[in-house]
């Protein structure tokens, strides 16, 4: 059993908290929402995962660059308001988390290493929030489309935990519903780059994935070690 990787010091969480808004834009979110990922693929190989890991800025990246993966939205599921605005879901008056759906080619890719990478790519003992961003609007979840899906989370989830001594807090819950975020927040980290890279950096997200899964962290490495 590994034991549970030490927290970064609290005092770097206050003053990232303090230098940056979150995952919050520092300009006007006025545009429509993209609910059309522009993904034009056969009926039987087209599908759907969700997941939820804290900003969803910096879930679009690890499945952006996956042979298969044709499309990341960035949006908000769990919670039960219809459509909510990107500030409802940021004050957590919706029970939603910031989410993102991944629409995939099952040919070439498949769920469970979409699950991998999920992983690798989020804090799995927090379940309060996720780095600097705290709160249960950034809580991690996997939403299963089907019980496929599910079976699949649930065996990924005994996997990783059987790897250390703390709890898992990653919950799966059924797919309901999921709501795009608008324009401004879709490929953010191209749009841009500068201030992504800046806000993920200052939010201790790459340091403490590296404390969590050393070499593995932010990839699609087996789960088992």
């Amino acid at each position: 059993m590994l034991p549970f990787p030490t927290r970064l010091p609290l005092l770097s969480v206050l003053i990232t908290g303090l230098l940056l808004l979150a995952c919050t834009p520092s300009s006007g979110d006025s545009d429509a929402p993209e609910t059309d990922p522009g993904v034009d693929l056969p009926t039987a190989v087209a599908d759907t995962a969700t997941f939820a890991g804290g900003c969803f800025w910096c879930m679009e990246p690890p499945y952006d660059k996956v042979d298969g993966v044709e499309a990341t939205i960035s949006g908000f599921s769990g919670g039960s308001m219809e459509t909510p605005s990107y500030k409802e879901v940021a004050y957590g008056k919706t029970n939603h988390t910031e989410s993102v759906q991944v629409i995939y080619d099952s040919t070439k890719v498949s769920y469970k290493r979409l699950l991998r990478i999920y992983w690798h790519n989020v804090d799995p003992f927090d379940g309060t929030g996720q780095f600097c961003d705290r709160g249960s609007q950034y809580r991690p979840a996997i939403f299963a489309h089907n019980a496929e899906q599910r079976r699949l989370a649930k065996k990924s989830t005994s996997t990783v935990a059987a790897q250390f001594s703390t709890p898992i807090a990653v919950e799966i819950h059924d797919y309901k519903a999921f709501y795009a975020a608008k324009k401004y927040h879709q490929n953010y980290y191209k749009k841009n780059l500068g201030e992504y890279k800046n806000y993920r950096q200052g939010c201790g997200r790459d340091a403490r994935l590296e404390e969590i899964w050393g070499d593995a962290a932010g990839g699609d490495a087996p789960l088992s070690r």
